[in-house]
């Protein structure tokens, strides 16, 4: 029988070190993009103009409803991926418009699936996309780096499983039937993301301890464990938090969904832009063709694994974007955006590692920049930053056109030793942060107190900056530190380092830890609902954190929905915000909840 809310067993991680080496499968390589020549920049004598477009590469498996043997195909990559956590594969799996029957798409990590039609109707799948946790005992709090997009789904029983824990987006999707977000046996999850999305019946979480549902439509919502947060909502359940702990707003004040790729009449591929959207609410496709504008694929410069961070600069010098196609990607020199409206938009999780030292990617402070799905994976020399959302001192007005910052992930260790001071900073005003998994390795190889060390999860200078769905876990000092006035965060999903040594390791000054969302003595205006906090300090449970949340005591300082959990009694936290909220009590894990700050 499913657990009830007030059943759920202790959410305490079964961490294992996992290492699986993954092969690359053979697949066809997607001919017919014939190169069109890039826009003219003066790039010196000696460098040939780079080609736009071309072909997508060995892992990304495009499909048609003709295509022979689309299952054995699918099941071959899961096979692959399922337990391969910290491998080097990459798969995209693309099915161009029709129907298909009898499918069965098992995703594991490091892969995603997307249809190609400019809606998510246009590609209807007679099957299901499955995500279980068979892999790992029916624990799904490590079912990480996987996504769908952009099909329409008839499950086989009803109801389609997908027991995703961080990074795993949940996008542009149609479920004509409901949606399972728990393993078989409803074992433990650690979820989730869904955006513009529309599930025809119910979703029913379990033993999900927290998720995010943006600017979709919903039949109904089944129940809530800790922290269940919604805007811009059709059908999702009213305000109640703390119990049920449901966080919901009517609209989102601003969104802009994620890119994505798309075949149009003659059979050619071409990216699609989303339009913004302010006070949004519902899916953005149920009414014809969704809004916004595109690009041809010439427009981009197709990169392959292997190829260099200058000639990345070369080809946005030249006046392309950058399709990131599956694989990893390592860089010498940071990605230097510069140009309004680039685009660069990742395939099956295209991993970029910044080797000694440098930052992955940095922007400059310009209009509309979009950066989406791919990974950065530190490297083992510090960098001191990975992530740059414009210069130090950026002051642009953008608001009517942002960057986008969606499903772009960081990770510290896991794979391997990692070190980054701080892993994204934003610095221009107007960003728009929507979905990340910012994260310090608590498991895998090369980790520990020191050995990826990592003092500060995402830093926000600019002002103005909204984020929508924001995971940042296990930071050596802050997890997010908001230092820009007029802030919005809605749904912030934390858990403090495990592995510190002992209470002098976290002390701040006076203060007994340092909170995991921090905003900045000076801000006067930011405001955060749906924010919660966990603790396991598993190698000193008797570190004790003073709070979850520090802010100023200014009435346009605002929070709601609030709480922190001490997860099985490792560790302890003596308030929720400032000096405001119940101490977490003994074993027991169960929340601590602020309802409104101040």
């Amino acid at each position: 029988m499913p657990h009830t809310p007030s059943s759920e067993p202790p959410a305490v991680r079964r961490r294992a070190v996992l290492a699986a080496a993954a092969s690359a499968a053979a697949a066809p390589a997607l001919a017919g993009l014939a190169p069109a020549p890039a826009s003219a920049a003066p790039l010196g004598k000696r460098l040939r103009a780079l080609p736009g477009g071309g072909d997508l590469g060995s892992n990304v498996l495009v499909f048609d409803p003709s295509t022979p043997d689309i299952q054995a195909r699918l099941d071959a990559v899961f096979r692959q991926q399922e337990s391969a956590q910290f491998g080097t594969g990459r798969y995209a799996l693309l099915f161009r418009p029709g129907t298909y029957h009898g499918l069965n798409a098992q995703l594991g990590f490091y892969t995603s699936i997307a249809g190609l039609g400019l809606s998510p109707d246009d590609t209807t799948i007679n099957g299901d996309v499955t995500v279980d946790a068979g892999w790992f005992g029916g624990n799904a709090t490590q079912n990480f780096w996987r996504s769908a997009e952009n099909l329409a789904l008839v499950p086989v029983s009803g109801t389609n499983r997908w027991a995703v824990a961080q990074a795993a987006p949940f996008r542009r999707m149609h479920i004509r039937g409901g949606l399972n977000l728990a393993p078989s046996g409803y074992g433990w999850a650690s979820g989730g993301y869904i955006a513009d999305s529309r599930i025809d019946g119910e979703i029913a979480p379990y033993s999900q301890q927290q998720w995010y549902t943006r600017d979709s439509a919903i039949g109904s919502w089944l129940n809530g464990v800790w922290n269940m947060v919604f805007s811009g909502v059709e059908g999702a359940p009213a305000q109640s938090f703390p119990n049920p702990p449901y966080t919901t707003l009517d609209t989102t004040p601003v969104s802009r969904e994620k890119p994505f790729l798309y075949v149009d009449g003659a059979g050619a591929f071409r990216v699609f832009l989303p339009a913004e959207r302010t006070h949004a609410r519902g899916v953005t496709w149920g009414k014809g063709t969704p809004r916004g504008s595109s690009l041809p694929l010439s427009r981009f410069y197709v990169a392959k694994p292997g190829v260099s961070a200058a000639t990345l600069n070369q080809a946005l010098a030249q006046g392309l974007n950058l399709l990131l196609t599956p694989g990893i990607y390592h860089l010498d020199r940071p990605i230097q955006v510069n140009r309004a409206d680039t685009v660069v938009l990742g395939l099956g999780y295209a991993t970029l590692i910044p080797d000694n030292g440098v930052t992955a990617v940095r922007v400059a402070d310009v209009d509309g920049v979009r950066l989406a799905g791919f990974l950065v994976d530190a490297g083992p020399v510090n960098s001191p930053t990975l992530l740059e959302i414009g210069p130090p001192g950026a002051s642009r007005d953008h608001s009517a056109n942002p960057t986008t910052v969606q499903d772009v992930f960081v990770r510290i260790g896991g794979a391997g030793a990692g070190k980054a001071t701080t892993s994204l900073v934003v610095n221009n005003r107007h960003t728009i942060v929507d979905h990340t998994w910012i994260w310090r390795a608590d498991h895998g190889e090369g980790v520990g107190w020191e050995t990826n060390r990592a003092d500060y999860g995402v830093v926000v200078n600019g002002h103005d900056v909204l984020a929508t769905g924001l995971f940042v876990e296990h930071f050596n000092k802050y997890d997010v530190q908001w230092n820009g006035q007029r802030g919005r965060t809605i749904f912030f999903q934390n858990e403090k380092a495990y592995d510190a040594p002992n209470q002098a390791a976290i002390q701040n000054g006076s203060v007994k830890g340092y909170a995991a969302y921090k905003v900045g003595d000076n801000v006067t205006a930011h405001e955060g609902w749906g924010l919660g906090s966990y603790c396991y300090y598993n190698v000193d449970p008797t570190i004790v954190q003073h709070h979850g949340f520090a802010a100023p005591n200014v009435p346009g300082v605002k929070f709601h929905d609030l709480l922190v959990v001490s997860l099985g009694g490792q560790g302890q936290y003596e308030h929720v915000v400032n000096d405001l909220g119940a101490p977490t009590s003994g074993t027991s894990t169960v929340p601590s909840t602020v309802v409104a700050y101040p």
